[in-house]
């Protein structure tokens, strides 16, 4: 029975008791997860196994007993020792699992065998043999000893000389990895403090201030001791740890919250009642440090990636909660088996630059793993809960959203985008922006996930899937339909598609609502710029009341961004200037109505 390269997912069901007469399986090449089930061990007649290439984890003691003559499980995640029985098998493959140990076959203690000639009779009889054939054949011997000893020792040297040049290819790729590294460490390290350069929307509304409470400031005091007690630390160890350890020093382009003041957590933008825009305490810049974490350490964090602690499944793979050894929550993303066979190195400069990534609005990434062909991704944990979530999935009452709170989400997942599209050097396209991907918290606080990873969603089988979902759910852009080429004009139609799910409640597509109604670009762009169509396609949850002028700018802004030409959509900070002057004003009449 063969299965393999279907794209599976899941844990595999516990049905292979009454399959006795099995004798090949393959799952090879799949996106299986979870242990081997207990009924396999009833397989008394399966000879070939491959399961290589996929997620699963724990022990292998279900498979000693059966009759196995080949077995791979490559690339997996299989833990523990290896049952001395598997060590039998005459086709055996296991590389890329992390295992615990590796037991050998224990061999009897056998006696030496008694001297043989090269040919299997006994030494003395052929002499015996020999020795009746005159002197002549008496010197037999002596020369074939002496060729034999010459074979061994060109063999020897053979030997020597392979073993010799192996060593040198490994060392010059060792120092060429670590030259690699060190430049990298150099260039992160030394780097010196740089001016932030302000946001266009800054600019335009430089008018407007924040006020920094004083127990941001004080915590933000604390931050700053803390990362230069931690960066004199990354020095001092750098010749220990640089393999492990990523360090930034003094980055450029940089946005950082006020942490709280008794821990070291992100704390993103949430708009006060009398602030909006950006705070000039937030553009002081700020080193971090990536950590490199095990596979080990990776599945103990999060309980050997259990469907229970599963947060979202996504397009680039699957994201966990974990819990860290110090009890620090963190998101970890395990990379799908297509993206997880990306280069190390070139893994390791996506990190890079991801972690370079520090706002307010987007989630923050604190680790990485490269071990055992897998890549996972570690962030900072912020919420579960996301924007899809709340809009189509939530029937809780203190879920709904006010007309002030959806323009405040709509403003920090528009910086999230301004400060990728304009602030990075080089800049960076999301290329899958969507309610999914914006994760609310309690206060209604936006971080966007998955920012920077536009590299891995231009695999083949990332660019079907996306077609698959653009079909259903209609964010990408008509160009990228046509072209599949993503820019920052693309981004925005996709930020206008959700602004319009924010203003109407309802899906980019229904297939439950009237054929004219099903597709929301297509059903509401004409209705955009009637004021009384406008007040009838507005989401009947909105919480509270919403000005009809504020209703009017927020329908503006919307088409413009879904405008089918991308020349003509403006620039995200464009938008977020606008944005800021709407939550601004409708702050104001809030205010003055309750004077």
């Amino acid at each position: 029975m063969s299965v393999n390269n279907n794209h599976l997912t899941g844990v595999l069901p516990d049905a292979f008791s009454s399959l006795t007469g099995l004798i090949n399986l393959d799952l090879s090449v799949n996106n299986i997860s979870g242990q081997l089930p207990p009924s396999m061990g009833s397989l008394s007649s399966l000879t070939t196994l491959h399961v290589q290439n996929n997620q699963f984890s724990g022990i292998l003691d279900v498979l000693e007993d059966l009759p196995l003559k080949d077995l791979n499980i490559e690339n997996n995640l299989f833990s523990g020792p290896v049952p001395e029985k598997l060590l039998n098998i005459p086709n055996f493959k296991k590389d890329g699992n992390p295992f615990n140990t590796s037991i050998t076959p224990s061999s009897a203690p056998h006696q030496s065998p008694p001297r043989a000639s090269p040919s299997g009779s006994p030494i003395p009889d052929t002499m015996h043999t020999n020795s009746s054939d005159g002197p002549s054949s008496q010197e037999s011997p002596h020369k074939l000893s002496t060729v034999k000893i010459v074979g061994y020792v060109v063999v020897a040297v053979f030997l020597v000389i392979v073993i010799v040049l192996m060593v040198i290819f490994c060392l010059s790729k060792y120092q060429e990895r670590k030259s690699k590294h060190d430049e990298l460490f150099r260039s992160q390290v030394g780097r010196t403090e740089m001016g932030y350069k302000k946001p266009r929307s800054e600019e335009h509304f430089a008018e407007t201030k924040n006020e920094v409470p004083e127990a941001a400031k004080k915590g933000h005091r604390e931050r700053k001791e803390y990362v230069t007690d931690m960066a004199m630390t990354v020095v001092k160890d750098s010749e220990k740890e640089r393999e492990h350890i990523i360090d930034m020093n003094e980055t450029a382009d940089i946005v950082m919250p006020q942490p709280p003041v008794e821990n070291d957590t992100v704390t993103p933008i949430v708009l006060r009642k009398n602030v909006v825009g950006h705070s000039p305490e937030m553009m002081n810049t700020t080193p971090t440090s990536v950590r490199s974490f095990s596979v080990g350490d990776l599945q103990q964090y999060t309980d050997n990636f259990c469907e229970e602690n599963l947060i979202r499944d996504d397009r680039l793979g699957k994201a966990y909660l974990a819990q860290s050894s110090d009890g620090k929550l963190l998101e970890v993303m395990k990379l799908d088996n297509v993206n997880s066979r990306v280069p190390a190195d070139d893994f390791l400069e996506l990190v890079l630059a991801v972690s370079e990534l520090r706002h307010p609005n987007i989630l923050e990434l604190v680790g990485y793993c490269a071990e055992f062909d897998q890549r996972l991704l570690v962030y900072r944990y912020f919420s579960q809960k996301t924007l899809h979530d709340i809009l189509h999935v939530g029937d809780d009452l203190n879920t709904r959203l006010s007309w002030t709170a959806r323009l405040e989400v709509a403003l920090g997942a528009a910086k999230a985008l301004e400060y990728l599209h304009e602030n990075c050097q080089p800049s960076f396209v999301h290329q899958n922006f969507g309610p999914a991907n914006l994760l609310l918290n309690d206060e209604l606080a936006v971080c966007v996930t998955e920012c920077g990873l536009s590299s891995l969603m231009s695999t083949n089988s990332v660019m079907q899937l996306s077609g698959r979902m653009r079909a259903m759910y209609n964010y990408e852009a008509p160009e990228v339909n046509e072209s599949g080429k993503f820019t920052d004009r693309s981004d925005v139609y996709s930020f206008g598609v959700v602004m319009l799910e924010l203003l109407t409640g309802r899906k980019p597509y229904d297939s439950a609502r009237p054929h004219s109604e099903q597709h929301l670009v297509r059903w509401a762009s004409s209705q955009l710029y009637d004021i009384n169509a406008l007040s009838k396609m507005v989401d009947p949850l909105i919480s509270g009341s919403y000005p009809e002028k504020s209703l009017s700018c927020f329908a503006d802004i919307i088409s413009r961004c879904i405008q089918q030409e991308p020349e003509f959509r403006p620039p995200i900070s464009e938008v977020v200037h606008d944005l800021i002057r709407m939550v601004n004003d409708v702050k104001h009449a809030t205010n003055d109505d309750h004077v």
